[in-house]
């Protein structure tokens, strides 16, 4: 019995630890030609996919062909008709960077 419950606690703390960095809420602004845009991103991981949203004061946008490889991740938004690429890194656990054509975000999780 008590290798059991030594093994159920191990699988317990195992399957918390099974979530990917990227999971979560997250935030940052950028200079734009029309003023400072801040941005709040939820990510979610499951396996190599990546799905979630980008909100700002422009609405709200869903996150397409969400890839993740490691740290390394990729997606694409489309509005207005137009399709942007982006790319980011986890750069540590409470940040991240993005980057498109237009230059690059640098973001910080959201505690919870």
């Amino acid at each position: 019995m008590k290798y059991l419950l030594t093994a159920l606690l191990l699988f317990g703390f195992i399957a918390t630890k099974a979530q990917n960095a990227i999971d979560g809420n997250w935030k940052g602004s950028r200079e734009t030609p029309n003023g400072t845009m801040e941005f709040n991103y939820t990510f979610k991981v499951q396996g190599d996919s990546l799905t979630g949203t980008i909100k700002s004061q422009y609405g709200q946008v869903t996150l397409e062909n969400g890839k993740v490889d490691g740290k390394k991740f990729s997606y694409s938004l489309t509005f207005n008709d137009r399709t942007i690429n982006f790319t980011g890194e986890l750069l540590s656990d409470d940040q991240i960077i993005t980057k498109n054509e237009r230059g690059e975000t640098k973001l910080t999780r959201v505690k919870e």
